[in-house]
Protein backbone atom coordinates (compact mmCIF):
# COMPACT_ATOMS: atom_id res chain seq x y z
CA UNK A 1 0.00 0.00 0.00
CA UNK A 2 1.44 3.39 -1.35
CA UNK A 3 0.15 5.84 1.78
CA UNK A 4 1.77 9.10 1.18
CA UNK A 5 3.98 11.34 3.77
CA UNK A 6 3.63 15.01 4.63
CA UNK A 7 6.48 16.19 5.98
CA UNK A 8 6.91 18.87 8.60
CA UNK A 9 7.79 21.54 5.83
CA UNK A 10 4.67 20.59 3.71
CA UNK A 11 2.27 20.33 6.90
CA UNK A 12 3.42 24.59 7.57
CA UNK A 13 2.87 25.20 3.74
CA UNK A 14 -0.48 22.98 3.93
CA UNK A 15 -1.74 24.96 7.07
CA UNK A 16 -1.88 28.64 6.82
CA UNK A 17 -2.97 30.45 9.81
CA UNK A 18 -6.03 32.11 8.35
CA UNK A 19 -7.31 28.82 7.11
CA UNK A 20 -6.15 26.71 9.61
CA UNK A 21 -7.62 28.76 12.47
CA UNK A 22 -10.99 28.92 10.72
CA UNK A 23 -10.85 24.93 9.81
CA UNK A 24 -10.97 24.23 13.47
CA UNK A 25 -13.23 26.45 14.56
CA UNK A 26 -15.59 24.53 11.54
CA UNK A 27 -14.55 21.18 13.20
CA UNK A 28 -15.96 22.12 16.86
CA UNK A 29 -19.07 23.97 15.04
CA UNK A 30 -20.21 20.61 12.94
CA UNK A 31 -18.48 18.32 16.20
CA UNK A 32 -17.06 14.81 16.62
CA UNK A 33 -15.71 12.52 18.32
CA UNK A 34 -12.40 12.65 20.65
CA UNK A 35 -11.88 10.65 23.61
CA UNK A 36 -9.59 11.67 26.27
CA UNK A 37 -5.94 10.87 25.40
CA UNK A 38 -4.51 7.52 26.38
CA UNK A 39 -1.30 8.87 28.16
CA UNK A 40 1.73 6.00 29.17
CA UNK A 41 4.87 6.81 30.79
CA UNK A 42 7.95 5.00 28.88
CA UNK A 43 10.87 5.00 31.23
CA UNK A 44 14.02 6.28 30.04
CA UNK A 45 15.78 6.67 33.39
CA UNK A 46 14.37 9.70 36.37
CA UNK A 47 13.45 13.04 34.59
CA UNK A 48 14.26 11.79 30.94
CA UNK A 49 11.09 9.41 31.06
CA UNK A 50 9.05 9.35 27.73
CA UNK A 51 5.24 10.44 27.54
CA UNK A 52 3.09 8.14 24.55
CA UNK A 53 0.24 9.68 24.00
CA UNK A 54 -2.24 8.00 21.73
CA UNK A 55 -5.04 10.62 20.11
CA UNK A 56 -7.65 9.23 18.25
CA UNK A 57 -10.84 11.61 16.36
CA UNK A 58 -13.77 10.54 14.45
CA UNK A 59 -17.52 12.57 12.84
CA UNK A 60 -20.40 10.62 11.43
CA UNK A 61 -19.87 11.12 7.87
CA UNK A 62 -16.09 12.54 7.31
CA UNK A 63 -12.73 10.89 7.60
CA UNK A 64 -11.23 9.67 10.94
CA UNK A 65 -7.87 9.41 12.37
CA UNK A 66 -5.05 8.53 15.41
CA UNK A 67 -2.04 10.31 16.44
CA UNK A 68 0.66 8.79 18.34
CA UNK A 69 3.57 10.94 19.56
CA UNK A 70 6.64 10.98 22.17
CA UNK A 71 7.24 13.29 24.22
CA UNK A 72 10.71 13.64 25.86
CA UNK A 73 11.22 17.24 27.78
CA UNK A 74 15.00 16.19 28.22
CA UNK A 75 15.14 17.05 24.54
CA UNK A 76 15.46 20.33 24.67
CA UNK A 77 19.16 20.18 26.42
CA UNK A 78 19.82 17.65 23.36
CA UNK A 79 18.73 20.54 21.32
CA UNK A 80 16.25 18.31 19.88
CA UNK A 81 12.28 18.64 19.57
CA UNK A 82 10.51 17.86 22.59
CA UNK A 83 7.24 16.09 20.17
CA UNK A 84 8.28 13.83 17.77
CA UNK A 85 5.20 11.07 16.28
CA UNK A 86 3.08 10.62 13.33
CA UNK A 87 -1.05 11.37 12.20
CA UNK A 88 -2.41 8.50 10.22
CA UNK A 89 -5.39 10.00 8.52
CA UNK A 90 -8.25 7.39 7.11
CA UNK A 91 -11.02 7.45 4.93
CA UNK A 92 -13.76 7.29 6.36
CA UNK A 93 -16.01 5.38 3.88
CA UNK A 94 -13.57 2.83 3.16
CA UNK A 95 -10.61 2.82 6.03
CA UNK A 96 -8.18 2.81 3.43
CA UNK A 97 -5.54 5.03 4.85
CA UNK A 98 -5.52 8.30 2.89
CA UNK A 99 -1.92 9.81 4.10
CA UNK A 100 0.43 9.87 7.17
CA UNK A 101 1.90 13.35 8.73
CA UNK A 102 4.01 14.66 10.64
CA UNK A 103 2.60 15.09 13.90
CA UNK A 104 5.32 17.28 15.76
CA UNK A 105 4.29 20.12 12.80
CA UNK A 106 0.71 19.03 13.28
CA UNK A 107 0.33 19.01 16.61
CA UNK A 108 2.68 23.06 17.37
CA UNK A 109 0.29 24.55 14.31
CA UNK A 110 -3.43 23.17 15.20
CA UNK A 111 -2.46 23.86 19.47
CA UNK A 112 -1.38 27.69 18.06
CA UNK A 113 -4.47 27.91 15.89
CA UNK A 114 -7.04 26.95 19.05
CA UNK A 115 -5.27 29.35 21.03
CA UNK A 116 -5.68 32.00 18.03
CA UNK A 117 -9.41 31.03 18.03
CA UNK A 118 -10.29 31.48 21.52
CA UNK A 119 -8.04 34.92 21.26
CA UNK A 120 -10.39 35.93 19.18
CA UNK A 121 -13.26 35.26 21.33
CA UNK A 122 -11.72 36.57 24.60
CA UNK A 123 -8.37 38.99 24.50
CA UNK A 124 -9.33 42.49 23.42
CA UNK A 125 -9.41 43.40 19.86
CA UNK A 126 -6.80 46.51 20.16
CA UNK A 127 -3.90 43.74 22.23
CA UNK A 128 -0.65 44.81 20.79
CA UNK A 129 1.85 43.52 22.87
CA UNK A 130 2.34 39.59 23.27
CA UNK A 131 4.47 37.55 25.99
CA UNK A 132 5.71 34.38 25.18
CA UNK A 133 6.85 32.03 27.96
CA UNK A 134 8.47 29.57 26.13
CA UNK A 135 10.89 28.74 23.19
CA UNK A 136 10.07 25.86 22.13
CA UNK A 137 8.15 24.74 18.63
CA UNK A 138 4.62 24.86 20.02
CA UNK A 139 6.11 28.59 21.39
CA UNK A 140 7.28 29.70 17.96
CA UNK A 141 4.17 28.95 16.54
CA UNK A 142 1.67 30.75 19.06
CA UNK A 143 3.60 33.94 18.27
CA UNK A 144 2.65 34.27 14.65
CA UNK A 145 -0.82 32.83 15.23
CA UNK A 146 -2.10 34.98 17.71
CA UNK A 147 -0.08 37.94 15.27
CA UNK A 148 -2.49 36.54 12.70
CA UNK A 149 -5.18 37.38 14.39
CA UNK A 150 -4.51 40.79 17.10
CA UNK A 151 -1.95 43.84 16.21
CA UNK A 152 0.91 42.79 17.68
CA UNK A 153 3.18 44.97 17.66
CA UNK A 154 6.11 43.77 20.28
CA UNK A 155 6.68 40.25 21.16
CA UNK A 156 8.19 39.65 24.19
CA UNK A 157 10.10 36.79 24.82
CA UNK A 158 11.43 34.55 27.85
CA UNK A 159 13.19 31.35 27.96
CA UNK A 160 15.49 29.40 30.44
CA UNK A 161 18.05 29.65 28.11
CA UNK A 162 18.65 32.92 26.80
CA UNK A 163 20.37 31.66 23.47
CA UNK A 164 16.94 29.58 22.85
CA UNK A 165 14.96 32.37 23.05
CA UNK A 166 17.02 34.39 21.12
CA UNK A 167 17.30 32.17 18.21
CA UNK A 168 12.83 32.25 19.17
CA UNK A 169 12.92 35.85 19.14
CA UNK A 170 14.92 35.50 15.56
CA UNK A 171 12.44 33.27 13.81
CA UNK A 172 9.23 34.99 14.91
CA UNK A 173 10.88 38.50 13.44
CA UNK A 174 11.39 37.04 9.77
CA UNK A 175 7.82 34.69 10.43
CA UNK A 176 5.54 37.86 11.49
CA UNK A 177 7.70 41.09 11.04
CA UNK A 178 6.58 41.98 14.42
CA UNK A 179 9.44 43.55 16.82
CA UNK A 180 10.57 40.70 19.24
CA UNK A 181 12.88 41.09 21.76
CA UNK A 182 13.93 38.77 24.87
CA UNK A 183 13.32 39.52 28.09
CA UNK A 184 14.82 38.39 31.43
CA UNK A 185 11.91 38.35 33.96
CA UNK A 186 8.47 37.44 33.64
CA UNK A 187 7.42 39.71 35.96
CA UNK A 188 8.91 42.45 34.47
CA UNK A 189 7.60 41.67 31.07
CA UNK A 190 3.86 40.60 32.12
CA UNK A 191 3.59 44.63 32.76
CA UNK A 192 1.91 46.06 29.90
CA UNK A 193 1.14 42.72 27.78
CA UNK A 194 -2.00 42.77 26.58
CA UNK A 195 -1.67 38.94 26.03
CA UNK A 196 0.23 36.39 27.82
CA UNK A 197 0.57 33.01 26.25
CA UNK A 198 2.78 30.11 27.88
CA UNK A 199 4.11 27.11 26.64
CA UNK A 200 6.50 25.50 28.93
CA UNK A 201 5.60 21.71 30.46
CA UNK A 202 6.48 22.69 33.83
CA UNK A 203 5.82 21.60 37.61
CA UNK A 204 6.85 24.93 39.02
CA UNK A 205 4.04 28.10 38.08
CA UNK A 206 6.08 30.13 36.12
CA UNK A 207 3.32 33.36 36.05
CA UNK A 208 2.18 34.76 39.14
CA UNK A 209 -1.81 35.90 40.13
CA UNK A 210 0.11 39.52 41.48
CA UNK A 211 1.53 40.03 37.60
CA UNK A 212 -1.58 39.96 35.40
CA UNK A 213 -3.20 43.89 34.92
CA UNK A 214 -6.66 44.13 34.34
CA UNK A 215 -7.71 44.10 30.97
CA UNK A 216 -5.19 40.84 30.28
CA UNK A 217 -5.76 37.78 28.26
CA UNK A 218 -3.65 34.54 29.54
CA UNK A 219 -3.49 31.72 27.37
CA UNK A 220 -2.15 28.49 29.06
CA UNK A 221 -0.90 25.76 26.76
CA UNK A 222 1.97 23.76 27.87
CA UNK A 223 0.96 21.88 31.36
CA UNK A 224 -0.88 18.59 29.51
CA UNK A 225 -0.76 16.40 33.25
CA UNK A 226 -2.59 17.06 36.72
CA UNK A 227 1.15 17.40 38.46
CA UNK A 228 2.04 20.28 35.60
CA UNK A 229 1.05 23.94 36.02
CA UNK A 230 2.12 27.32 34.19
CA UNK A 231 0.34 29.75 36.36
CA UNK A 232 -0.19 29.27 40.30
CA UNK A 233 -3.65 29.41 41.55
CA UNK A 234 -4.31 33.25 42.11
CA UNK A 235 -4.04 33.84 38.40
CA UNK A 236 -6.81 31.34 37.91
CA UNK A 237 -8.79 32.92 40.70
CA UNK A 238 -8.84 36.48 38.78
CA UNK A 239 -9.73 35.10 35.79
CA UNK A 240 -13.04 34.40 33.55
CA UNK A 241 -11.37 30.88 32.51
CA UNK A 242 -12.17 29.03 29.35
CA UNK A 243 -11.09 25.62 28.18
CA UNK A 244 -10.78 23.78 25.33
CA UNK A 245 -12.52 20.48 26.27
CA UNK A 246 -14.41 20.30 29.50
CA UNK A 247 -13.53 16.57 29.81
CA UNK A 248 -9.73 17.03 29.11
CA UNK A 249 -9.45 19.92 31.08
CA UNK A 250 -10.86 17.94 34.78
CA UNK A 251 -8.59 14.86 33.64
CA UNK A 252 -5.15 16.84 32.41
CA UNK A 253 -5.13 20.31 32.75
CA UNK A 254 -2.82 20.72 36.03
CA UNK A 255 -3.65 24.68 36.48
CA UNK A 256 -7.49 24.33 37.20
CA UNK A 257 -6.89 20.81 39.29
CA UNK A 258 -4.36 22.62 41.74
CA UNK A 259 -6.23 25.69 41.51
CA UNK A 260 -9.44 23.45 42.67
CA UNK A 261 -7.42 22.08 45.21
CA UNK A 262 -6.32 25.29 46.61
CA UNK A 263 -9.79 26.17 47.21
CA UNK A 264 -9.73 29.17 44.91
CA UNK A 265 -11.77 27.49 41.83
CA UNK A 266 -14.47 25.33 40.98
CA UNK A 267 -15.26 23.25 37.67
CA UNK A 268 -18.72 24.93 37.78
CA UNK A 269 -16.55 28.50 37.35
CA UNK A 270 -15.58 27.76 33.76
CA UNK A 271 -17.20 29.98 31.15
CA UNK A 272 -17.46 27.83 28.01
CA UNK A 273 -15.45 26.44 25.58
CA UNK A 274 -13.97 25.78 22.27
CA UNK A 275 -17.52 24.62 21.04
CA UNK A 276 -19.38 27.55 22.49
CA UNK A 277 -15.97 29.43 21.26
CA UNK A 278 -16.51 28.47 17.64
CA UNK A 279 -19.97 29.22 17.79
CA UNK A 280 -19.98 32.70 18.74
CA UNK A 281 -20.32 35.30 16.24
CA UNK A 282 -18.73 37.84 18.59
CA UNK A 283 -16.41 38.61 21.50
CA UNK A 284 -16.71 37.08 24.72
CA UNK A 285 -14.97 39.81 27.14
CA UNK A 286 -17.58 41.33 29.46
CA UNK A 287 -15.50 44.57 29.70
CA UNK A 288 -11.91 46.22 28.54
CA UNK A 289 -10.91 45.12 32.63
CA UNK A 290 -11.86 41.81 32.67
CA UNK A 291 -9.12 38.95 32.66
CA UNK A 292 -9.71 36.42 30.65
CA UNK A 293 -7.98 33.09 30.40
CA UNK A 294 -7.90 29.83 27.90
CA UNK A 295 -6.81 26.69 29.34
CA UNK A 296 -5.57 24.38 26.12
CA UNK A 297 -4.68 20.95 26.86
CA UNK A 298 -5.49 20.04 23.00
CA UNK A 299 -8.20 17.85 21.18
CA UNK A 300 -7.92 15.28 18.88
CA UNK A 301 -10.90 17.06 16.51
CA UNK A 302 -8.15 19.75 16.19
CA UNK A 303 -5.38 17.29 14.97
CA UNK A 304 -8.12 15.71 12.60
CA UNK A 305 -9.04 19.11 11.05
CA UNK A 306 -5.75 20.32 10.30
CA UNK A 307 -4.58 16.67 8.70
CA UNK A 308 -8.19 16.91 6.47
CA UNK A 309 -7.47 20.74 5.97
CA UNK A 310 -3.54 19.39 4.58
CA UNK A 311 -4.91 16.68 2.32
CA UNK A 312 -7.95 19.78 0.78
Amino acid sequence: MDVPFVDSAEVAARTPWPALIDAIRDAFRRGGESPVRHQHVIPAGGDDNIDLLLMPAWRDGGDFGIKIVALARANAARGLPTLHGLYLLFDGTTGVPRALLDAGSLTARRTAAASALASRSLSREDSSTLLMIGTGRVARNLIAAHCAVRPIKEVRVWGRSASNAEKAADEARRETGVACVVVADVAEAAAGADIISSAVPTEEPLLKGAWIQPGTHVDLVGAFKPTMCEADPEVIARATVYVDTMDGAKDEAGDLIQATDAGVFSWDKVAGDLVGMAAAEKSLRQGAEEITLFKSVGSAVEDLAAAELCLR
